[in-house]
């Protein structure tokens, strides 16, 4: 396992890309510094984003709890949400759920009945998103979303109560483990400052890992991240950067007001060409003491030096403390949004107010000028079995040498985690020029071999041109 880590206390968003880096050239031109570019998508989408999750038709689900006050969101025709033992409001009109629609570049209200706060979720083989638990009301709780064509008729579904307990021990400071899905089929899963191997169908331990030197803890409230690193044809090991941390303490120090070096949390989650971005956080503080908040994102990259891993990429203008969160989207994108670093939305008076809009960084591949080696895919979506080939057509002004096949899985991002994630890189053949038209290639990749190595659900895939990736297609695998 690769460990790597930071001091940091209460850090806000450490978001991963991770992009296969094939190979120098353009791939090297477009993991240099400072690169990348920050777009505002929508200045207010009225929710702030604690949690967000990519379904596979290009729609991206936002919630918050419903215990922060109103939203800047109005329910559709003028309903309301009435529960008596609410905290913060008896009668609340305003949604604390929006769906996102990246190809409009626009978002409706969802009605989400109960708490979510400090949640979970995964995406299930058929695509439907799976939320689990929250606080309050909503503790046991599940929930459901299902994308459709029809978006109009697509809303969340709540079960009460189906959670046997409620999962949440405060005593414990130990919150929101790493947890990752080992080649071997058993749990990666790392609290506080160690790592064990369990075997979830057995509950038994298989391997217990060493300490991490130095012993500080990492994940909530230390609140770093972790990230499976990308996962090569015929894998024989797994990797896990780990990145972030405080000091022991320091969460019950945090009222004095104590300034750390760069924070930065995560929605880790594996992406495109092999490297790695984080971006966010704060320096000092906790709840409501939020301060030096970090705006430039970090590029991870696993296959250079050791000593020239970490890039520094442009910086951003807005804020992202506590409560934020970032997902990759198809065309490459990093989705951005939340930050609401106090106990109920606040949006003056404060140095840093809540934040409702939705931003995207663009990392350098995405560059103009790398247009012409950018591959564009041309075949339909997908339905693919393990261990079998299926071909990919695609479309390039100027091939490369090298050219890989990667997937990713669309991550549950929320409190520096990206749930779920996984990239795999795919094995394939050489590219062919095919048909009559210039430019017009293929290539024939063979599907992760087992459900261990790729759950069944939906993927992004993408084909990468020397360092350079396409917009991504949506496959399924079963």
């Amino acid at each position: 396992m690769d460990l790597l880590s930071s001091a940091l206390v209460r850090v806000l968003l450490f978001f991963s890309l991770l992009i296969f880096t094939a190979a120098a050239g353009a791939a090297a031109a477009a993991g240099g510094g400072g690169g990348g570019r920050w777009d505002l998508l929508q200045s207010s989408i009225g929710v702030s984003a604690m949690h967000m999750q990519l379904l596979h038709n290009d729609r991206v689900v936002v919630f918050d709890s419903t215990t922060l006050g109103p939203s800047n969101l109005s329910l559709p025709g003028g309903a309301c949400r009435r529960y008596p033992n609410e905290p913060a409001l008896k009668v609340d009109c305003t949604a604390h759920s929006a769906e996102y629609d990246v190809t409009a570049n626009s978002f409706r209200p969802l009605t989400v009945l109960t708490d979510t706060l400090c949640s979970s979720g995964s995406v299930a083989p058929d695509g439907t998103l799976v939320q689990t638990g929250g606080s309050n009301d909503g503790d046991r709780n599940a929930r459901t979303f299902r994308p459709c064509s029809n978006s109009a008729a697509c809303g969340w579904s709540e079960a009460a109560n189906v959670l046997a307990v409620s999962r949440c021990d405060p005593e414990e400071n130990n919150l929101y483990p790493f947890v990752h899905l080992n080649i071997d089929g058993n749990l990666f899963i790392f609290a506080n400052n160690r790592a064990i191997l369990l075997d979830y169908k057995k509950n038994a331990v298989v391997r217990t890992y060493p300490k991490l030197p130095g012993g500080d803890p990492r994940n909530y409230p230390s609140t770093g991240s972790s990230v499976l690193l990308p996962l090569k044809p015929s894998p024989t090991e797994a990797e896990v950067l780990v990145c972030g941390g405080a000091p022991a303490g320091s969460y019950l120090q945090a009222s004095r007001h104590g300034t750390f070096g760069d924070g930065r949390h995560g929605a880790a989650s594996d992406r495109r060409r092999g490297a790695h971005n984080k971006r966010g956080g704060y320096g000092g503080g906790s709840v409501e003491m939020g301060q030096n908040p970090v705006l430039t994102p970090l590029l991870y990259r696993p296959d250079a030096l050791s000593s020239s891993r970490f890039v520094v990429q442009s910086q951003g203008t807005i804020p992202r403390l506590y409560h934020s969160t970032a997902v990759l989207l198809c065309e490459g994108q990093v989705l951005v949004g939340g930050s609401n670093p106090h106990n109920r939305y606040v949006f003056s008076n404060v140095e840093y107010p809540t934040e409702l809009s939705l931003e995207a960084f663009s990392p350098e591949y995405l560059n103009p000028a790398f247009a012409a080696s950018r591959p564009s895919i041309i075949s339909p979506l997908l339905l693919i079995s393990y261990g079998k080939q299926f071909p990919l057509r695609f479309r390039v002004g100027s091939l490369a040498n090298t050219v890989s096949v990667t997937m990713a899985s669309p991550a549950f991002a929320t409190h520096s985690l990206s749930m779920n994630q996984r990239l795999l890189i795919l094995g394939t053949t050489e590219p062919v020029a095919v048909g009559r038209t210039a430019g017009v290639y293929e290539v024939v990749a063979t599907a992760p071999v087992t459900a261990t190595l790729a759950p069944p659900g939906y993927y992004m895939v993408f084909v990468v041109n020397n360092g350079i990736p396409s917009e991504g297609i949506w496959i399924q695998v079963q």
